[in-house]
């Protein structure tokens, strides 16, 4: 999937990345990853998930009201098993201008600066 290059997970301040089990985890396997303490609060600006890929998901998997939770949750895994591998690439590519801009603004939302 990513062409044998070395790759950094992110680690943002969500509930579930702060877990100490989650960061023993991801250290026991020597996954290199930026700990939360090391990542702007409040970035989704930064996350490619969050400026990308959710609102992929979102499109196709809310384009018709779901009647119940386990019919969403379909929505969503079969969304993101049809997820293009160019729209994630594009979204990794875009992010050395999204942390240029996220420095420029000392660590503040940017996302509209990036529009203009």
């Amino acid at each position: 999937m990513f062409n044998n290059r070395h790759w950094v997970f992110q680690q943002d301040s969500a509930p579930a990345n702060r877990a100490k089990s989650t960061q023993d985890w991801l250290a026991a396997r020597e996954i290199d990853f930026i700990r939360h303490e090391d990542w702007p609060s409040s970035s989704p600006d930064l996350n490619p998930l969050d400026y990308k890929i959710w609102q992929h998901l979102e499109e196709k998997a809310c384009s018709k009201p779901q009647p119940n939770l386990e019919s969403l949750k379909t929505s969503l895994i079969k969304a993101a098993a049809d997820i293009d591998m160019d729209l994630v690439r594009a979204a990794i590519d875009d992010w050395p201008r999204r942390l240029k801009a996220c420095i420029q603004n000392h660590g503040g939302h940017f996302e509209s600066n990036l529009m203009s």
